[in-house]
């Protein structure tokens, strides 16, 4: 009766962590496909703004002809963040998500020297055609932070899981975060002067 009962405990045990077994892999991968899902949201917000891109150039380049310099960094910024694909799957390389998020900075940067430009012209600044895209990619740009934030939630939630114990177990990598690339840079307070 007792071998009975110690069999019948030590089934009951093994079912149980069987159990606990699939139900936390079932998580890890719904986890996973999580990530999956926020970083193409990411992705798309990213072409959104490579999309917008060409018809702003267009726009200013017929007011502001002699600021080739800044449209030529334009197009080369997004020619460079179109050519780097990290697909969900390569999430996985590091590298080349470092690749992939210096090219995204590269265009924000060149699209922000881009409107500093555009400062300078007020007849563009009226335009409608210009007024539209600047709120069209204004929207993007706030859809792209949105965006980021899904995402470095979903694999906050994703690297915890596969860390801690037992998701450890499974030996699943942790995925890359979003990061700013010179943090000594914003940490520095900016100087006013006058």
């Amino acid at each position: 009766f007792i071998m009975k009962r110690l069999t019948s405990i030590i089934l009951a045990a093994i079912v149980f962590a069987i159990f606990l077994g699939v139900s936390l892999y079932n998580r890890i991968q719904t986890t996973d496909e999580n990530v999956s899902a926020a970083w193409s949201e990411v992705v798309n917000q990213f072409q959104r703004r490579a999309d917008l891109i060409p018809n702003l150039v267009s726009t200013v380049k017929g007011f502001a002809e002699h600021e080739k310099d800044v449209l030529t960094s334009v197009v080369e910024a997004r020619s460079k963040a179109t050519a780097i694909q990290v697909s969900a799957d390569s999430l996985n390389d590091p590298a080349l998500f470092e690749k992939f998020t210096q090219a995204q900075e590269q265009l924000s940067s060149a699209l922000s020297r881009l409107l500093v430009t555009v400062e300078r012209y007020p007849e563009l600044k009226s335009n409608t055609n210009f007024l539209a895209l600047q709120t069209q990619l204004e929207g993007t740009e706030n859809r792209i932070t949105v965006a980021r934030k899904r995402y470095i939630d979903t694999i906050k939630d994703y690297n915890l899981m596969v860390r801690r114990f037992p998701g450890n177990l499974f030996g699943y990598d942790t995925k890359p975060n979003f990061s700013v690339s010179n943090e000594a840079t914003i940490a520095k307070p900016p100087e006013i002067t006058f």
